[in-house]
């Protein structure tokens, strides 16, 4: 194991902006990779509502919260030194054989076996990253875990049937016409509610946009928050359609659904890349009647694969927060 080298913090002449950013899985991981390179205090606020895979398990076994989001972001936040990459190498490693640690990733069972020692998700969570060395802080969004619930209407089917579970709603063959969280009215994690309160911005996006963005603005307290902050808001939407999900879906169709199911709420900005603009004048009106401007920018890797690019979405996230 390499040493770890000494976190110096930022000169406080020069404050960094406050910045929380909302989702689960890749999508947040992205975000949040953008958001390291840049002057700024980043929390996570990561969904809870996984019932599949190690965490799926994990979460039936012990009733903990669903672990493999947080252990995501947290090594998204993981430092480039050596520490930092073997850290995050450490955390995404996952178990073969056939055996009962099968499938099961090492930052899961890590996570969950500090949760039962402090008996407490978010002080757990808080020691990982500084064992990690982590670039900012991971949050829970609720403190309890959620089930997604979705209508979806089935090819060939004219009425919706009732799908539960986000992993089945992500896998659905479907069209999903909307989401819910059960319990519908979940407590909000406090630490996050105080982040968002707190911060100069927050991100929504991007990422699987019924089981990790819109999560987000169902839980009550968490969408109060985010309503009342001072906090300038900017949704990054996704470079390509997600099959199972948004198949079909237009860019100017993810913020018109995102409306549909948080319509009090305002936004900033828009970001968006160039190549998922298939609709210029229908893309501004959406954004617009949501209260944000539309920025459109080259985020994506460079060969092809709709991935953004860490250094590509910084430098976007720069200007933005600039011209605040």
């Amino acid at each position: 194991m390499p040493r770890r080298t000494p976190h110096l913090g930022l000169p406080s002449r020069h404050p960094a902006s406050k910045v929380v950013a909302l989702g689960g899985g890749h999508g947040l991981s992205a975000t949040l990779s953008a958001l390291r390179h840049l002057r700024t205090e980043i929390t996570a606020v990561v969904t809870v509502a996984d019932n599949g895979g190690s965490s799926g398990r994990l979460r039936r076994e012990l009733g903990v919260l669903p672990p493999g989001d947080l252990r995501q972001a947290l090594a998204a936040l993981c430092g480039d030194d050596d520490w930092g990459s073997t850290w995050a190498r450490v955390l995404q490693h996952r178990f073969a054989g056939g055996g009962e640690l099968h499938g099961h990733a090492v930052g899961n069972l890590l996570m969950v076996a500090i949760w039962d020692l402090l008996g407490d998700h978010v002080d757990g969570l808080d020691l990982v990253g500084e064992l990690l060395g982590a670039r900012g802080r991971v949050l829970p969004m609720s403190s309890v875990p959620l089930d997604i619930t979705a209508e979806v209407l089935l090819p060939g089917d004219a009425v919706p049937v009732h799908v539960r579970g986000q992993s089945e709603v992500a896998s659905t063959d479907g069209t999903v016409l909307g989401v819910a969280l059960d319990p519908h009215d979940p407590p909000g994690c406090p630490e996050a509610l105080e982040a968002v309160r707190e911060a100069d911005w927050v991100t929504i996006g991007p990422g699987s946009w019924f089981t990790s963005v819109l999560p987000n603005l169902l839980v009550p307290e968490l969408f109060e928050a985010l309503h009342d902050t001072p906090a300038r808001r900017v949704v990054v939407l996704n470079l390509a359609e997600q099959p199972g999900e948004t198949s079909g879906f237009t860019a100017a169709r993810h913020l018109e659904v995102l409306a549909e199911h948080a319509p009090d709420l305002r936004l900033d900005v828009v970001l968006a890349d160039h190549r998922v603009v298939d609709d210029r004048v229908s893309l501004d009106t959406a954004s617009a009647a949501l209260g944000a401007e539309l920025v459109v920018a080259n985020l994506a890797v460079r060969d092809g694969t709709p991935r953004h690019d860490p250094l590509r979405l910084a430098a976007a996230f720069e200007q933005i927060f600039k011209q605040a």
